[in-house]
């Protein structure tokens, strides 16, 4: 039988991560506090959080309207081949995209769903003519910009 990954930490690990999902920023001191637990058990435990893979990073939450990126674009795509080879030169080449924010394979009338940022239609006007059509097997694209974000980057249901 598969183990669950949950079963190699318990209710402290999990109140750990999920006080820093809410606030990063916490001090070691301020995490232990809330969690019940010395500061050195709370650090040798987040260490091994980290270590494990539970925790990927730690950063901010810049507001894109803040650093003029107040446009969010949905960019579904459609490679001209489903062959892993395709899959791979386009996924290398869109990682080097700063402007996509996100990029999943997902199932359905795409084959990827690309989230990006940019300051206004203009300047994903020119991102999509320059580079997003330019990709490797990119056979299609469809474009829906976002009129209102409802929930953006919601903390883990755990």
């Amino acid at each position: 039988m598969q183990e669950s990954p949950t079963e190699d930490f318990d209710r402290i690990d999990l109140k750990i991560l999920r006080a820093l999902q809410l606030e990063g920023r916490l001090s070691n001191a301020d995490l232990a506090e809330r969690v019940n637990v010395s500061a050195a058990t709370c650090h040798r435990r987040t260490q091994r959080l980290f270590d494990k893979g539970y925790i990927t990073g730690v950063r901010a939450e810049v507001a894109p309207g803040a650093v003029g990126l107040g446009a969010m674009v949905m960019v579904g795509v459609v490679l001209d081949r489903s062959t892993p080879e395709s899959f791979g030169a386009f996924e290398g080449a869109v990682m080097e995209l700063k402007e996509v924010l996100d990029c999943n394979l997902v199932a359905g009338d795409f084959d990827y769903l690309l989230k990006i940022r940019v300051r206004d239609m203009a300047d994903f006007n020119k991102l999509h003519g320059q580079k997003l059509i330019a990709l490797p097997g990119v056979r299609q694209t469809r474009t829906f910009f976002v009129m209102k974000e409802v929930k953006e980057n919601a903390r883990l249901p755990f």
